[in-house]
């Protein structure tokens, strides 16, 4: 059997067309790594060819995941791959270990065929370093995927890949998924194990995958999610994520559309496309529409240098001699950190936070979902660093988080699907709920999906 070019379906529909013969392992790995090698992307930092095509020939395809080929975000450890934090200050470096993410991925068949490119040490939303060079969006190809899980973005909606692994501290998963038209899944905190060795602070990583359908991102739920050890606040595991997707009762949900959460400023075009979109889910499934005003607390500046605890403790002692190698951005927060952050700060960020808890509480008292859009607007170039820096930019420093952050640092699950095109690129709609009930947000993304099907690669 010949294959001429990589699946362009889902992985569920890959795993089904292995088990029927379909397709093969082998042919598809083949297909992926070729793809890999001519893409203009740069999606990828690492490809394991050898490794990959040795998995394939003996690929169980009674496993959920088996011979599916996977690209993992270069943040994830691989043991023998590299450990680069995408940044030339550990460009020699190996993870030691296999991520826990990573080992039941592996336990499920999938075959990791390389590293996806990420923003450096995952600090932007962008995905553009001085190790990798600049990722590309595949609907456009002088637009950025996002960040930080771009190159995962790019890899499954550039069609090289089905589907790659990502994180979300800040939006990492829902800013890429949105501006490249794919399903990103930021699970309630704790929902899938980080670790070993991972740090806890400051709260607010997930873990996930970028993916092209919702019953992909509930089926990589049945793989990953659940309690590990050496991640003390990952939850307990909780069985037929995929299989329960039709099951979730949707009657009755109260509903809210704020396309701007009460903070963020968004391009008129998106806020047309996510309140048109939004109405057409609360009209096609008869939810609730409630009338609520939406108030979240806006993170400044202090919350984004309390964050540079964890970029010190990566960096540590070779600081400062490492500036120039770094990113101008983390570099600059790094020094930021340095000079500026103290008790008083750290004080302020702890009340930020218990504030922010307190106003995401009060808005789930009075609705069940709340609609918003996951970006202000479509991506922005691939050739800057970050879209504060874009001359003339319509949004102000920190807005495109603006969207995202609040679901990460409330632990609230929180999903990008999406809702069309502005001018030929794709707009997020985000979905966010109540704490622990990921069940919820995936089936109404499942029903969105049937409202409004999405094209599953770029054209």
């Amino acid at each position: 059997m010949t294959v001429d070019g990589t699946w362009q379906g889902d992985v569920v529909s890959l795993v089904e067309a292995f088990r029927s013969g379909e397709r093969s392992p082998v042919d598809e790995v083949r297909a992926a790594l070729a793809a890999i090698e001519s893409s203009d992307l740069n999606a990828f930092s690492f490809v394991d060819a050898e490794g990959a095509l040795d998995r394939a020939e003996t690929a169980d395809v009674s496993l959920p995941l088996g011979g599916v080929p996977v690209g993992v975000k270069e943040l994830h450890q691989v043991e023998g791959w590299p450990d680069t934090h995408a940044s030339l200050l550990f460009a020699g470096r190996t993870a030691p270990h296999d991520g826990t993410m990573i080992a039941r991925l592996k336990a499920a068949g999938a075959n990791l065929v390389g590293l996806t490119t990420a923003s450096e040490f995952g600090g932007l939303n962008c995905s553009t370093t001085k190790l990798n060079g600049i990722t590309r969006n595949p609907w456009r190809r002088d637009a950025t995927p996002g960040g930080s899980s771009g190159g995962s973005a790019a890899a499954v909606t550039g069609g090289l890949v089905p589907i790659a692994t990502g994180g979300d501290g800040g939006g990492s998963i829902r800013i890429p998924a949105g501006f490249c038209g794919l399903v990103g899944m930021k699970g309630t905190a704790g929902r899938i194990p980080r670790g070993p060795h991972t740090a806890i602070a400051p709260m607010t990583v997930v873990s996930g995958c970028l993916a092209r359908s919702v019953r992909d991102a509930a089926r990589f739920y049945d793989v990953c999610a659940g309690f590990d050890a050496r991640d003390p606040y990952s939850l307990p595991a909780e069985e037929g994520w995929e299989a329960g997707l039709s099951a979730a009762d949707l009657r009755g949900l109260r509903v809210c559309i704020s396309p701007d959460l009460g903070s963020a400023i968004l391009a008129d075009a998106v806020r047309e496309r996510v309140l048109d979109a939004g109405h057409r889910l609360v009209d096609a499934l008869g939810l609730d529409l409630v009338d609520v005003g939406v108030s979240l607390q806006r993170i400044d500046w202090e919350w984004a240098i309390a964050n540079q605890v964890g970029l010190y403790q990566k960096v540590g002692d070779l600081w400062p001699g490492c500036e120039e190698q770094m990113t101008t951005s983390m570099a600059f927060g790094m020094r930021m950190g340095l000079e500026r952050f103290d008790l008083g700060v750290a004080a302020r960020v702890e009340a930020g936070r218990t504030e922010a808890n307190e106003r995401m509480a009060a808005l789930f008292d009075q609705v069940d979902i709340v609609i918003c859009s996951s970006n202000p607007d479509v991506a922005f170039p691939a050739e800057v660093e970050s879209n504060t820096r874009v001359a003339g930019e319509k949004a102000p420093p920190g807005n495109n988080g603006a969207l995202t952050i609040p679901a990460n640092v409330s632990g609230n699950p929180a999903v990008s699907v999406p809702a069309g095109l502005v001018d030929g690129l794709p707009v997020g709609l985000q979905l966010m709920g109540r704490q622990h009930e990921d069940r919820t947000v995936l089936g109404l993304a499942a029903a969105w999906e049937q409202v409004g099907p999405w094209p599953l690669v770029a054209p």
